[in-house]
């Protein structure tokens, strides 16, 4: 596994900085996002580091790849009675402002489109 001493998430994903964990394994880390913009607003991130979907999806294992979406959907199943949105941001412009990749898990209520 490879992680960036930096990194927020990377450090949440090595236990030195807490979290509200809703899902570890060894693919992925799912905890409860610190600012929510839903009732339910939970981040996926890959335990290894990579900043952005496009690094990550040419360069990751299939297996990895495959888990990262399961775990979002598994995720958004289980906390979103009605419906959920799946959210990743790629750089300064889509809004990224932690750059490791990341699913944000938004339920809990209705949303708009389009976003933002």
């Amino acid at each position: 596994m490879t992680s960036d001493p930096s990194c927020l998430f990377c450090k949440i994903v090595a236990g030195v900085l807490p979290s509200d964990e809703v899902l570890r394994d060894d693919h992925v880390v799912a905890f409860r996002d610190l600012h929510p913009v839903a009732p339910t607003h939970i981040l996926v991130v890959p335990t290894t580091h990579v900043a952005h979907l496009s690094e990550f999806a040419g360069s990751a294992d299939p297996e990895a790849c495959a888990r990262l979406l399961a775990a979002a959907a598994e995720l958004g199943t289980r906390f979103g009675a009605h419906g959920y949105r799946v959210v990743t941001n790629e750089g300064p412009d889509a809004g990224q402002s932690v750059h490791h990749l990341h699913l944000h898990v938004l339920a809990g209520r209705p949303m708009s489109w389009p976003p933002g």
